[in-house]
């Protein structure tokens, strides 16, 4: 195919990526991710065309920026960072071009600019260094050993049995298993040779012999060259003023102990052929482990082993060696006294920090810049144990300038593995992950094993049940995705049309032949959603307080997420019951409820106010009523009774009204009782409830924060107590692709 119809073909497919993006026409919406995914592959399986690729991803991105396009921009800069993480041959003239415009856009308010930060960074290296981030991706995921990049990732792939149907847990499980089944070490450290020098060397590289002999080489001899090259790639990333050439000279080495000198030379001299097309090399899905969430410690219980592998006694020798209560720092540690005499400038590298922290790791690229004072001083935060990730700002919210780097929680001790949990069902699902979150959250302040080491991300792909799509019940339990993809265009158009291919693949007869080479469509998206999904949307959780007719029973406590639904029973109290009906209440449908709550204001004033109405129901969503409320509240909806009276006698009839509310009691003033839904859920149901608390769930305390305050002042420990008094509040973060897009 000729130059100028590899450049149309792309062109035409980049052009109806757009036009998704744009489009509201449902005929467009049926192949939504499907254009994304078919660019991807024309230069996966021709890796010739991906440089044609960037520059015309780059001319778009530059496009949408003189004419204000920005719905586009975090879209096609996602798919842009895909193909250069892949490609070789890439121009250093493209990738200053591709770096200069995200520096650009680091001027335009968030989203843009955090999404820009972050690729910008991970650019600057790629740059110098070709093929670095290939590389630590590869190692990450395939859990390659490596001391120069230690860290680990891992997909925690989670589906409820009784949500989701057989046959697509079936389905997903086969298709992991073929797509993976020939991902092995040697197959990985093989790839990761070839990319590395290919991107370097170039069009010098003769990418088929040097294949053939990464094939013939043994496990020793392979293992060998995989060391070598990651060496020669970490350590020039590592330098402060990485050198391209450096880094080439390095590399020749290792190309000229594969081949030799002779037909090294060669290749360099363009004395033999190249191949038409250069043999593709693939960039491996992550390791998925496949779970079916039965137990509500499963998730505590996956990540505990991911830290401690089976062969191991021991969760961590030096965690175990470290004494929270000797936290407290001595007199020469918790005060420090220094003489700046030079500009005030410097990195932000305390004393130490080169025996603490990895070459080439995370934390070292983003050090940036401080003043340097005249009297240094150690102060504990008060919320210590909170790791930086999974926690936020109040409300409902994206992430705006905190890197996703984790740094270190304690010294001496660094976050090397990530946990990428992603879950699939609709809202019940969600309510289980919430409650399987805040049980891990809680556990960690007493245990405190995961939170110094785990980096814990959060991915939701909705899977509904296919029998009646357009039915009321199917809309309302995926309410939550809903609101993902209206915060987050490139979510709808690339998570959330998965639901209907998976069903389709659920239909499809398995194939047991595993020798045939197929593309995984939903394998693939969920590799890019967990890849460049990295901007999260946090969701306040809800505690519930339960009390009971039955005096002689506990009362319960429970959290959602996304809904809790009050319906009135049929049943009465005994007249010797908790709460007997009032004098003059009239009977009619529902019950005679009395609601206590602290209205909603922009101001984030306290007002309460105290009602009496009759209703039939009730319902309370965590989730903003439009897309434009950036602030967490409750919206209540009460279906209330309205008495009317006329010459045919009296009647009733209903109207819902709606206020906004950050906590509420209500309780039964008559003899009715209550049934509480939590999460849509019909297995988190609470029958017989005459009064119940919702109010925001706070975050689990620590006996570590408060054996901190032996050791703090007397004005900071004051501090500490008005702290206690409000809370943090716990938010569950949901990854997507930029956060909130307003």
């Amino acid at each position: 195919m000729e130059s100028s119809d590899v450049e149309q073909d792309l062109q035409r497919s980049v052009q109806a990526v757009l036009r998704e993006l744009r489009a509201q026409a449902p005929a467009l919406k049926s192949n939504r991710g499907m254009w994304r995914w078919s660019l991807h592959k024309k230069v996966e399986r021709d890796p010739r065309k991906s440089p044609v690729l960037v520059h015309i991803l780059l001319r778009e991105l530059e496009k949408a920026e003189s004419e204000d396009g920005r719905h586009v921009i975090i879209p096609l800069l996602h798919t842009l960072m895909y193909v250069l993480t892949k490609a070789t041959g890439i121009t250093e003239e493209l990738y200053q071009r591709t770096y200069a415009f995200c520096m650009r856009l680091l001027t335009l308010p968030a989203p843009y600019c955090t999404v820009a930060l972050d690729c910008a960074i991970k650019l600057k290296t790629e740059t110098a260094v070709p093929g670095t981030l290939y590389q630590r991706l590869v190692i990450a995921e395939q859990n390659l050993k490596s001391e120069l990049y230690p860290y680990q990732e891992r997909v925690f792939l989670f589906v409820d049995p009784e949500l989701v149907p057989p046959s697509v847990c079936s389905a997903l499980l086969l298709e992991i298993q073929a797509a993976q089944g020939q991902q092995t070490p040697e197959a990985c450290m093989r790839h990761v040779v070839s990319h590395a020098l290919q991107a370097a060397l170039g069009a010098a590289c003769r990418a088929d012999a040097l294949q053939r002999k990464l094939q013939a080489s043994p496990r020793r001899a392979l293992e060998r060259y995989f060391h070598a090259v990651v060496a020669a790639v970490e350590q020039m990333a590592s330098e402060p003023s990485p050198s391209r050439e450096g880094h080439l000279e390095r590399l020749e080495e290792v190309y000229c102990s594969l081949l030799g000198p002779t037909a090294a030379a060669r290749g360099r001299c363009g004395g033999d052929a190249l191949p038409d097309r250069p043999p593709s090399i693939p960039l491996p899905s992550p390791y998925i482990t496949f779970h079916l969430w039965t137990d509500e410690e499963q998730l505590w219980k996956e990540l505990v082993l991911f830290l401690r592998p089976r062969s191991q006694m021991r969760l961590s020798a030096d965690l175990e060696a470290l004494d929270l209560q000797g936290l407290l720092p001595d007199q020469e540690l918790a005060r420090a006294s220094m003489l700046s005499t030079d500009s005030g400038i410097e990195r932000d590298l305390p004393s130490g920090t080169e025996e603490l922290l990895t070459p080439s790791s995370p934390e070292m690229e983003r050090a940036g810049l401080q003043r340097k004072g005249g009297m240094k001083k150690r102060v504990w935060p008060l919320d210590i144990l909170m790791p930086s990730n999974w926690d936020g700002p109040p409300g409902l919210h994206r992430r705006t300038g905190r890197p996703m780097g984790d740094g270190e929680l304690l010294p001496g001790v660094s976050r090397l593995h990530t946990a990428r949990v992603l879950v699939l069902g609709d809202d019940r699902m969600l309510g289980r992950l919430a409650q399987a979150y805040h049980s891990l959250r809680k556990r960690e302040t007493q245990t405190f094993c995961l939170t110094p080491r785990l980096s814990l991300q959060l991915y939701y792909i909705p899977v509904l049940t296919p029998e009646k799509p357009a039915s009321p019940r199917h809309v309302e339990l995926g309410e939550l995705a809903a609101f993902l993809g209206r915060a987050d265009p490139w979510y709808e158009s690339t998570v959330n049309t998965l639901c209907p291919a998976i069903q389709k693949l659920a239909e499809m007869p398995p194939s047991l032949d595993t020798s045939q080479t197929v593309d995984p469509f939903i394998l693939d998206v969920i590799t890019y959603y967990v890849r460049m999904g990295t901007q999260p949307i946090y969701f306040q959780m809800y505690t519930v307080k339960i009390f009971f007719s039955d005096l002689s029973q506990d009362s319960a406590e429970d959290i959602f997420l996304t809904e809790l639904k009050v319906k009135i029973q049929d049943s009465k109290l005994p007249k010797d019951g908790f709460s007997p009906r009032r004098k003059g209440t009239a009977e009619g449908p529902g019950a005679e409820l009395s609601l206590c709550y602290q209205k909603a204001l922009l101001s984030h004033r306290t007002r309460e106010v105290t009602i009496s109405l009759r209703a039939t129901g009730l319902v309370l969503k965590a989730l903003p009523a439009s897309d434009t409320e950036d602030h967490t509240c409750l919206n209540v909806n009460v279906t209330e009774v309205v008495k009317s009276s006329n010459l045919a006698g009296r009647s009733f009839s209903t109207v819902t009204n709606s206020f906004r509310t950050a906590s509420i009691q209500i309780q039964s003033q008559d003899q009715r009782l209550l049934t509480l839904w939590l999460d849509k859920d019909n297995r988190r149901t609470f029958r017989d409830v005459v009064r119940f608390e919702v109010a925001p769930c706070p975050e689990p305390c620590s006996g570590t924060q408060k054996s901190k305050a032996l050791w703090l002042g007397s004005h900071q420990q004051k501090e500490t107590e008005r702290t206690k008094a409000k809370p943090k509040p716990l938010l569950m973060p949901i990854n997507t692709f930029s956060g909130i897009v307003q």
